[in-house]
């Protein structure tokens, strides 16, 4: 007895020893708490771990476990969400171009002009000028609308030819990086027969191809341009989009009316020139179609052959077999005249395209219901002609 109580002594100071540094460890309850209480939090915590995922990571690990989202930081989320607010307002706040040519009495362009010299007006209302220059080649989309009906046979390779001419003259090779275009051919049907690019070749090379035939069909043949080419970053405000037009302007085979197409041409901001093939001595009720065209949306109309005589003296004093021309259809004095009439309209398109007015404002108000909105033009000179769009739709199809 006394044996074994002087070994327990002899042991008491080791298991002390041993009990305070398993406490401490936590492998063993403080005072008062059950082993089982204390251990059951740990194994919570395994089976929330699924089987098939790797163990946590350590605390200082900077990624996040397999198979969990990273939540964004909070300073991530608040500039996505001003992102998004600030893509809202953008997408309200649509910016109106409005291409502007301004000519003298003798009709020749002005183009020294300060953006102080310009008011412009919406639904009568004045805007303010947000964007203004008068540098040449501003960029553009050109959309060559080239009549392939019967009515352009009698003239057909001259037109051909200068439709060529028209190609090179916008798409020049000191352009091509400001310059796109494409062709749109239409007789019966209208076709994208050479989608957006900046090589003038491709064009070219269609052009030379093709053979007149067939009913006209310009109104479908300008829908389809407004709404069918490839588009190039940044349309229609910069570039901006035009559409050059190379016919008579009659139409009896299209799916579209006059004023449809006089629409989407507004919606899209599109400006619509027009080189008729009307001879001299003829006369086309598709002209009033071009006229409307242009003037609705700021461009403008050429008519080569309306007066390829007017500077002859006494051509209808000369009778002749093959009618009264002081010039001979088919001598040399008459291609010249021809020719001489041509360059002058090529001329003119190709001016007015180059040298333009760009002006753009940020409407004052909201759209609303309203539809349709009003353009004016006003410059602070006297014995000029302002050319401009009419108006404009708020909400492009």
């Amino acid at each position: 007895m006394r044996f074994a109580l002087n070994t327990l002594l002899r042991l008491a100071p080791v298991l002390l020893a041993c009990s305070l540094a398993l406490a401490q460890s936590g492998a063993v309850a403080p005072a008062g708490q059950s082993g089982a209480a204390v251990a059951q939090p740990a194994k919570a915590a395994v089976a929330q771990q699924p089987a098939s995922q790797p163990s946590p990571l350590p605390r200082n690990s900077a990624a996040a476990p397999q198979g969990t989202a990273t939540p964004a930081p909070a300073s991530r989320q608040s500039a996505s969400e001003q992102a998004g607010a600030a893509a809202e307002f953008r997408a309200e706040a649509k910016e109106v171009i409005v291409p502007v040519t301004v000519t003298d009495d003798k009709d020749r362009f002005v183009s020294n002009l300060d953006q102080k010299d310009f008011k412009i007006f919406e639904d009568g209302k004045e805007q303010k000028i947000e964007f203004f220059t008068r540098e040449h080649d501003q960029p553009a989309v050109i959309g060559f609308l080239l009549d392939l009906s019967n009515g352009t046979r009698l003239h057909w390779k001259t037109f051909q030819e200068n439709a060529l001419e028209l190609v090179w003259a916008l798409i020049s090779e000191e352009r091509q990086s400001k310059y796109s275009g494409f062709l749109v051919t239409y007789s019966t049907d209208a076709e994208l027969a050479v989608n957006t690019t900046n090589d003038p070749e491709k064009i070219v090379d269609k052009i030379r191809k093709v053979k007149p035939g067939g009913g006209s069909s310009l109104f479908d043949a300008i829908y389809l341009a407004c709404t069918r080419h490839a588009l190039v970053k940044g349309e229609p405000i910069e570039p901006r989009r035009i559409l050059v037009i190379i016919g008579d302007g009659n139409d009896n085979s299209s799916k579209h009316s006059l004023g449809e197409v006089v629409e989407i041409a507004q919606r899209n901001l599109v400006t619509v020139y027009g080189l008729s093939t009307v001879a001299f001595g003829f006369t086309s009720e598709g002209s009033e179609n071009l006229t409307r065209l242009a003037e609705e949306t700021g461009g403008r109309v050429e008519y080569p052959l309306e007066n390829v005589y007017s500077d002859v003296l006494g051509y209808l004093s000369n009778p002749s077999d093959e009618g009264n021309y002081a010039i001979t259809v088919g001598t040399g004095g008459y291609a010249s005249e021809l020719a001489t009439a041509m360059f002058h309209s090529i001329a003119e398109v190709a001016g007015e395209v180059t040298t333009q007015y760009i002006l753009r404002y940020i409407p004052s108000s909201d759209a609303g219901a309203k539809q349709y909105r009003s353009i004016k033009v006003e410059v602070a000179l006297p014995s000029v002609k302002v050319r401009a769009r009419k108006g404009y739709y708020p909400n492009a199809p």
